[in-house]
């Protein structure tokens, strides 16, 4: 949008929000470590924000999770400027004077940056569209509870998916639950998880580029509830070494037309021969994206299985050991037949694993890739002779090596751009080049909170 053309939509949305008790507007960005940056601007700039934008330094894609690193490279250095833009038809009042908008990098000359995460996931939704395919994509945001300073919570009532968490933390459930209501993100559900004071928190399906930023939105929602009671959200994907992780996994469904990919055809549980392809291919990039998907220092703890993390390559039906867990239609699932990569843990930039997801599925159907056979059981449970049988393989807990096929893959840099590629190679290599001695133990308490907004 041009200048000219912004100006009339920012000056009565400004008037609107006033009435609504808005004075300050936040924007934010996410960048390859997964880390959430922001401005923010009084009310009355907020048509400034949104076009021509706000300068950022070339950096912001690059900082790192240590608070402190910055990856420079022969791309990105102090040299050059940015601007960050806000979507204004993306904005949410978040309360207590506050708005919240999502922002994309743009360049100087008005282009869209090539290392903008929001960036790459609206291309890969456009070449969905082109290809005549529509898409929603849901986020399941699982969470821990900590103090302040990352410590342990006392947990003496705490029982898997159990009541007491809901009734010992019940003024938080009830803040995030009405604050999401009142900011317009629609919760699906809202429960105590497995491990000691996590939560998961479901959200409904969306179209792709406002489904990456519904997550950011939520961690802010939860962050600011948390702080009220004393609290903070740790969203790392381990955030106690040896315990439960937490997965940030994302489900999609996929229509031509009126025709849904994965039901009420003949294929596999309904699935059409393009549905199908879809699935073959996540699996056949799944390898190739885990850096992307769940490549920081922490994830590997994660990538383990017997965690529900996905770490076996292979899909299933209603297997929530396999990387791709295929959900059936019907009366138990009113959004229809859909897919479920549980692969993605919080570290990820969530618009760049939204991107890689579809963008893996629309090259399985633009390839026709046959669908694998099925793995019904636990694939822990599975021989190796099995395994190499039946083509399930599991994802490396290293990070190096995630990050080498990350690196490698041609099929990735088609879908996110060779700029985003390299930026999350190279914190995520950094990240290892200086943390990577560090025991389990060290790595989830000095990150514990790295994630957190």
């Amino acid at each position: 949008m041009n200048s000219a053309a912004a100006r009339p939509l920012a000056a009565a949305a400004i008037a609107q929000l006033e009435a609504d008790g808005v004075a300050t507007l936040i924007g934010t960005v996410v960048n390859a470590a997964g880390l959430t940056h922001a401005k923010t601007v009084p009310l009355r700039r907020m048509g400034t924000f949104a076009d021509p934008g706000l300068g950022a330094s070339p950096v912001w894609h690059v900082f790192a999770i240590d608070q402190t690193g910055i990856v420079f490279g022969d791309a990105i250095s102090a040299v050059g400027d940015q601007r960050v833009r806000i979507d204004l038809s993306a904005l949410h009042i978040l309360g207590d004077g506050l708005a919240w908008a999502p922002g994309g990098f743009y360049n100087q000359d008005g282009t869209v940056d090539p290392y903008c995460a929001r960036g790459a996931l609206r291309r890969v939704e456009q070449r969905l569209a082109e290809a005549g395919l529509t898409t929603v994509v849901g986020h399941e945001m699982e969470f821990v509870l900590v103090g302040p300073d990352g410590s342990r919570l006392p947990s003496h009532l705490w029982a898997q998916y159990g009541l007491a968490g809901v009734l010992e933390f019940e003024g938080f459930v009830r803040d995030v639950t009405n604050d999401a209501t009142t900011s317009g993100v629609a919760i699906e559900q809202f429960h105590p998880e497995y491990g000691r004071n996590q939560f998961e928190i479901s959200l409904a399906p969306l179209p792709p580029v406002a489904a990456g930023g519904a997550p950011v939105l939520m961690r802010i929602i939860i962050g600011r509830a948390a702080r009220r009671y004393g609290m903070r959200v740790s969203l790392s994907p381990v955030p106690f070494a040896g315990e439960v992780g937490c997965g940030s996994h994302q489900h999609f469904s996929m229509k031509r037309g009126d025709t849904p990919l994965f039901s009420d055809s003949t294929g596999a549980h309904g699935m059409t021969s393009e549905g199908e392809s879809a699935v073959a291919g996540l699996l056949a990039g799944l390898p190739e994206a885990q850096g992307v998907l769940a490549g920081s220092l922490l994830s590997g703890q994660r990538m383990q299985p017997g965690h529900w993390a996905g770490a076996a390559v292979c899909w299933g039906t209603e297997n929530r050991e396999a990387a791709v867990r295929f959900l059936v239609g019907g009366p138990s699932n009113p959004h229809g037949a859909n897919i479920e990569v549980k692969v993605i843990d919080p570290s990820a930039n969530p618009y760049l694993a939204t991107a890689t997801i579809l963008g893996l599925a629309l090259d399985g159907i633009e390839r026709n890739l046959p669908l694998p056979s099925e793995t019904t059981v636990d694939p822990a449970t599975l021989t190796d002779e099995q395994r190499r049988s039946g083509g399930v393989s599991l994802l490396p807990d290293s990070q190096p090596a995630a990050l080498d096929a990350l690196d490698r893959s041609s099929l990735m840099r088609r879908i996110l751009g060779d700029e985003v590629v390299d930026s999350v190679v190279a914190v995520r290599r950094y990240e290892h080049e200086v943390y990577g001695a560090l025991s389990p133990e060290e790595a989830a308490d000095r990150f514990r909170l790295a994630w957190s907004v």
